[in-house]
This record gives structure tokens, C-alpha cells and sequence, in this order.
């Protein structure tokens, strides 16, 4: 399993917003695309920050992902979202919603 992190910073009163976004906009587009898993997303107490996570069966989707849809959800989230989102990757060795075979070499 692989996973992008995207972390955010919000413009000010825009939680609402991006949670109406991602449900509507976002999440079903993630849905269509082969190798998609799950979407969790995180704010902060103050709605300043938010980090978002996405789940893949492995990097080549999170790939095609990245090159074909994201920079759409980008410009999705401009309204809401000051200066440029920061994207990281990861290979995913444990979690507790999903069984997930060892990754060998880690």
C-alpha cells in the first residue's frame, strides 16, 4: 500500500468548505480511479492547517493519480487554500483499517 500526504494552509473560516469540497468534488473523482483506497483528512483546532492522506494500492496508481488528477483537485482547493500545497510520499507498513502484506526491504 502507498499514500500521499498533502498538507494545506487554510485561508481563515474555510473548513466548512473544504469539507464540502471534498465530498462532493474530490472524493468521488478519487472513487473512478483505479487503485484508490480511502481518503482521511485532518485539520487543526484553529482551521488553519489540514493535512490530507490517500491511500493506494500501490505508488504507480498514486502516480497516475498525481499526473491525470491532481493538479484538478489543486485548482479545486485554490479558493481556499494559501500558497502552494506541500505533497509527500510514503509507503504504508502498518495499519489497523487494512490488512496489508510486508513490504519487503523496510
Amino acid at each position: 500500500m502507498f499514500a500521499r500526504q498533502v498538507s494545506m494552509h487554510l485561508k481563515p473560516g474555510c473548513v466548512a468548505e473544504l469539507t464540502r469540497k471534498l465530498e462532493n468534488e474530490i472524493i468521488p473523482m478519487l472513487r473512478k480511479l483505479k487503485g484508490f483506497h480511502d481518503e482521511i483528512t485532518f485539520v487543526n483546532h484553529g482551521g488553519t492547517e489540514a493535512l490530507a492522506i490517500s491511500l493506494w494500492d500501490r505508488a504507480e496508481s498514486a502516480e497516475v493519480y498525481s499526473r491525470s488528477i491532481y493538479p484538478a483537485v489543486a485548482k479545486i482547493l485554490s479558493g481556499i487554500v494559501e500558497g502552494t500545497p506541500s505533497v509527500d510520499s510514503f509507503d504504508v507498513i502498518n495499519s489497523t483499517f487494512h490488512k496489508i502484506a510486508t513490504v519487503a526491504g523496510v
